[in-house]
């Protein structure tokens, strides 16, 4: 493992610049401490006192994802992971993070900087600066719903999405549903392609032809369901199934803006079960992701990684609720003959 003297060598400065540049010192150049902080962390350097610390200190990096309330998603999951880290009396800052953050400062160095020996990211997609950058970092690092190949200081955690999906198509195609819509979360996410290749998996395994016209990628909010629920109704979907509870809310009040009725018109299932879920009318059919026993797990994965364990992948399992939002299909598809008018809102 490197050392100051390691690093001073490197960089032709003297050992006294190096812990200034390391212990944030105020009198020597922002371009000095930054140059001393990158090269620490290109040669693996470790402070004595980050490597001794009992009490751990950690990070949940967040982004593009609500939780600040048990109605938003990220709220169970950071509390789950609090939780396991409070019972090892482990230090955790939650911190919001975006796209001006990653670009000023490499993560390695963020990390090294805030003496955080170990992070775990929320929200973030495979495009983001820092999330390419973990191909390569020595920061113990769990992901949620992403997955960073061949390196071994870096894990994912998630619900499994093949078990979520088949459960549902598998209940649609019991109610007589053949023209089930699915309208994705966004791309550039590992989780959007896995629930991609489960429906159509899905779907083959149940005899029925995927249709390219009935699905769709949007984004984890309501609003993003008026821009597509119209071709599904055009092109005679009976049964729509979201990649989350929020993109579903926006897809039932979309089939009624429409004149439709839901279950009786259109069928709607979610993903996540958020407390809106039952509260929806109707109250929603959906898959239940524990966020608690996620964060909970997120935790469990990186205290293996910071003691050197090197675990891939952790996968919870899938729970179907049934609830309102489907019935047996017996009326018409719902973009075959007359269609009824949107209703005005």
């Amino acid at each position: 493992m490197a050392t100051i003297k390691d690093i001073a060598d490197r960089l032709g400065i003297a050992v006294s610049t190096v812990s200034k540049g390391l212990n944030g010192a105020s009198d020597i150049s922002a371009d000095m401490r930054q140059l001393v902080l990158d090269t620490a962390v290109e040669m693996g350097y470790a402070s004595k006192k980050l490597r001794a610390r009992s009490t751990r200190k950690v990070c949940i990096l967040i982004e593009n994802m609500d939780y600040e309330n048990i109605d938003q998603f990220g709220y169970e999951i950071i509390m789950g992971f609090k939780l396991s880290a409070a019972r090892r009396h482990w230090e955790v800052s939650v911190i919001p993070s975006d796209l001006n953050m990653q670009t000023a400062e490499k993560f390695d160095t963020y990390m090294l900087k805030n003496g955080f020996c170990g992070a775990f990211l929320l929200g973030f997609s495979l495009h983001d600066d820092w999330v390419r950058q973990l191909h390569k970092t020595t920061v113990p690092t769990v992901l949620l719903d992403n997955y960073i190949p061949v390196n071994p200081h870096v894990g994912y955690v998630g619900t499994d999405s093949m078990e979520g999906i088949a459960l549902a198509v598998d209940h649609l195609y019991s109610l007589g549903h053949r023209k089930i819509a699915f309208l994705n979360g966004s791309k550039n996410s590992m989780v959007s392609d896995e629930r991609y290749q489960a429906f159509i998996q899905s779907m083959n395994e149940h005899g029925l032809t995927p249709d390219e016209g009935l699905i769709e990628y949007g984004y984890y909010v309501p609003d993003c369901a008026k821009y597509h629920v119209p071709s599904f109704l055009e092109n005679g979907a009976t049964a729509i199934l979201c990649a989350s509870d929020l993109i579903a809310s926006g897809v039932i009040s979309e089939v009624v803006r429409h004149g439709l009725r839901v279950p009786e018109d259109i069928s709607v299932v979610g993903f996540d079960d958020l407390p809106l879920a039952a509260q929806l009318v109707p109250a929603l059919t959906t898959v239940r992701q524990d966020r608690t026993d996620l964060g909970k797990s997120a935790f469990l994965m990186l205290d293996g990684l910071v003691h050197n364990v090197t675990v891939s992948k952790m996968l919870l399992r899938a729970k179907f609720i049934e609830r309102a939002s489907t019935c047996i299909r017996t009326a018409k598809p719902a973009g075959s003959g007359k269609r009824k008018k949107a209703v005005p809102v």
